[in-house]
């Protein structure tokens, strides 16, 4: 089984739109939100301070929303090793009845922080974040 990370978020003011519920950009923001979370979380230091992450792609389906004052519980994992310099990592958020309502497959390339480039993803980068099922 994969190692999975769980945030909390709740929708304030500033995350509603003009239909009343949280807008879509909140959604793409609350995902880079956890995914940052989980790799400060779970990564060992020395990788924290030598990469960061980049989005490349977004795919996300849009199944129910939320009001001001509502929460959403986010669960991240990665469902497979990288590729090179990428890993996808899938995001759900459910609602309080558990349903889920937001689900997120992204893909996100490694970048080191000294020279700004590319890196491949080292077996040893991905361990903390993949499992076997």
């Amino acid at each position: 089984m994969q190692p999975q990370f769980t945030l909390t978020f709740t929708a304030g003011p500033e995350h509603i739109d003009v239909l009343g519920h949280v807008n879509n950009a909140v959604w793409v923001q609350w995902m880079e939100a956890i995914a940052t979370a989980h790799w400060e979380a779970v990564a060992p230091p020395e990788h924290v301070a030598a990469y960061v992450w980049v989005v490349a792609r977004h795919e996300i389906d849009y199944k129910g929303n939320i009001g001001e004052g509502e929460t959403v519980t986010a669960e991240t994992f990665i469902p497979e090793g990288p590729s090179g310099a990428r890993f996808d990592r899938r995001v759900d958020f459910r609602n309080a009845a558990g349903k889920v309502i937001v689900s997120a497959r992204t893909t996100w390339a490694m970048i080191d922080k000294a020279t700004g480039r590319l890196l491949r993803v080292t077996p040893e980068v991905a361990a903390p974040f993949v499992g076997g099922r």
